[in-house]
């Protein structure tokens, strides 16, 4: 089996491990026919180890192979690694400023973007793909440097990447179902929402993966860019969700966790 995943394209790669990231959302997010709800302390650890997860991915999987991968490069090494970090989360500004979307809980009248005639529960998917397009780059690039053959970019590596994302997204397709099912959802309308939210995962990493196969020189800029707009959602979005209820401590415990995790991860595979 290993084999046979190692004999693929990368693009193939890079769209089976997304395929899998999605997957783990949707099963997640499958939860919510078992349970009526959950413990809000237990929503807010799960929101923690998300970010937990993606904040040691950025480094781990994406800024660290970025710097090394820039070291034979004109520039000091540093710099594409900093171009492309802060050029994600400038990214995530944007499509945050201007793509319609309604962050879970908030009444209707508080959606962000450009005023739309949109149904609420379409602004709901479209806040949590903003949230997902970052995951699915990142896995996408990560597969996609393996086709320049450089010693910083590993299988493995990618591998433990894409077991990192999966492993929070499974939370995270939880704690996306069941404050809908809260919202008077059907149980059904919230497996299908919370799941489809991680659709867009294995869109942004082909189209990520194709993009540094097709032009190599962008590699450590690529990395970056998905380590910025992870960084960008990690701090704008999930580390205020789970404090909003006064879980703090439960919610730092859970990224700590989550951190420690995908840490192991990468060391161990990368």
């Amino acid at each position: 089996m290993i084999g046979w995943f190692e004999s693929l394209d990368h693009v193939y790669q890079a769209l089976l491990a997304t395929g899998f990231t999605w997957f783990l959302t949707a099963a997640g997010a499958g939860l919510v026919f078992f349970f009526k709800g959950f413990n809000q302390k237990v929503l807010d650890l799960m929101l923690g180890f998300a970010a937990g997860v993606m904040i040691a991915a950025s480094y781990w999987s994406l800024l660290k192979p970025a710097i090394e991968m820039a070291a034979d490069s004109a520039l000091p090494p540093w710099i594409p690694a900093a171009i492309g970090f802060l050029f994600g989360g400038i990214f995530l500004r944007v499509v945050d400023n201007y793509l319609p979307h309604l962050h879970i809980g908030f009444p209707e009248e508080e959606a962000e973007g450009i005023k739309t005639s949109l149904h609420r529960s379409v602004l709901l998917i479209l806040a949590i793909t903003i949230h997902n397009i970052p995951e699915g780059l990142a896995v996408g690039v990560a597969f996609g440097a393996l086709a320049a053959n450089l010693p910083s970019a590993s299988l493995g590596g990618a591998v433990a990447l894409a077991l990192g994302i999966g492993i929070q997204n499974f939370p995270e397709g939880t704690s996306v179902s069941v404050p809908l099912r809260r919202e008077n959802y059907s149980r059904l309308k919230s497996f299908w929402y919370g799941q489809l939210s991680g659709f867009v995962e294995p869109i942004s990493g082909l189209l990520g993966a194709i993009a540094v196969i097709v032009v190599k020189p962008m590699l450590p800029y690529a990395l970056a860019f998905a380590a910025g707009a992870m960084i960008y959602v990690v701090i704008e979005e999930l580390v205020p969700e789970a404090q909003l209820e006064g879980n703090a401590d439960i919610a730092t415990m859970g990224a700590m966790l989550g951190f420690t995790i995908m840490m192991s991860l990468d060391v161990a595979l990368g």
